[in-house]
């Protein structure tokens, strides 16, 4: 399929949102009270697209009843439902599924619940080609959460997640990508230079845009352990292809009932694809 009958422009608005994990160590801070507050912020916003991460499927079976108009696609990283899922949701009055997909950040992609490298855990991209409804342009999302523990495994897990978008491409040689999710490293680390192709001597260059270019000064954190504040540097992202105009890229910081809905900022921005 190609886009070819596209009008002029392709307009998506994409958040990328680390739920915080399903734990009984967040007293004061659980599941059961977030879980309404994650909606609400969804919904708040409106994207298209939502990549997110650290859901388990309980906390996606608990959003799916609330976010009607969405759907999700995505397998736990363990397996079928087991442990954490890289989910991606969508609204499908508004993007056709074309294609869907997952793989392991590991030598191993295609097994199931495989480590790589020096990874603490399975770590995991899952994908979807969405054909959007208006335009006919073919999108390619990949929403993934690379280790927290292993720099090797960062870095290859960037270079592999690269290297599938080019096989990827071949099929739909006139899609555009978006990335998104939890890099787990602030902009200056190896993986997120790679990815902004400022790394030549790790392999061809990716060419992804940070929709954070958009913003004025400095970002702040997005990673703030429910405490709040700015200070710090970002650990969550959303990439684009040249050919994406970024409209616009806000952190979300607000509380809801005086509290957070995760511990991680959502971020949402607004793609225009002409």
């Amino acid at each position: 399929m190609t886009n070819q009958n596209q009008s002029s422009h392709t307009l998506v608005k994409v958040m990328t949102f680390n739920l915080r994990t399903y734990t009984a160590y967040d007293e004061g801070n659980e599941w059961a009270q977030r879980a309404p507050w994650v909606v609400q912020t969804i919904i708040d916003h409106a994207p298209q697209i939502v990549g997110v991460q650290e859901a388990y499927r309980v906390m996606l079976d608990d959003m799916q009843p609330q976010l009607t108009e969405y759907q999700w696609i995505g397998e736990g990283r363990r397996g079928g439902s087991e442990d954490e899922h890289c989910a991606i949701f969508y609204r499908p009055q508004e993007l056709e599924l074309l294609e869907q997909g997952q793989f392991w950040l590991s030598e191993t992609p295609e097994l199931v619940g495989s480590l790589g490298w020096d990874s603490d855990y399975p770590r995991i991209c899952t994908w979807g080609w969405f054909r959007h409804r208006l335009t006919n342009a073919v999108i390619r999302v990949y929403n993934v959460h690379l280790d927290h523990i292993g720099e090797q495994a960062r870095m290859e897990g960037a270079k592999l997640v690269v290297a599938m978008m080019k096989q990827h491409a071949a099929a739909e040689p006139e899609s555009a990508v978006i990335l998104m999710g939890d890099m787990n490293g602030v902009p200056s680390d190896p993986p997120l230079q790679y990815l902004h192709g400022r790394l030549p001597e790790e392999g061809e260059l990716p060419a992804l845009y940070d929709a954070y270019s958009s913003l004025q000064g400095e970002y702040g954190r997005t990673f703030h352990n429910f405490e709040g504040g700015i200070d710090g540097e970002p650990i969550d992202y959303i990439l684009a292809e040249s050919m994406w105009k970024i409209r616009s890229c806000i952190i979300d910081r607000r509380q809801i009932e005086g509290k957070y809905p995760s511990d991680h900022y959502p971020v949402v921005a607004e793609l225009e694809l002409s």
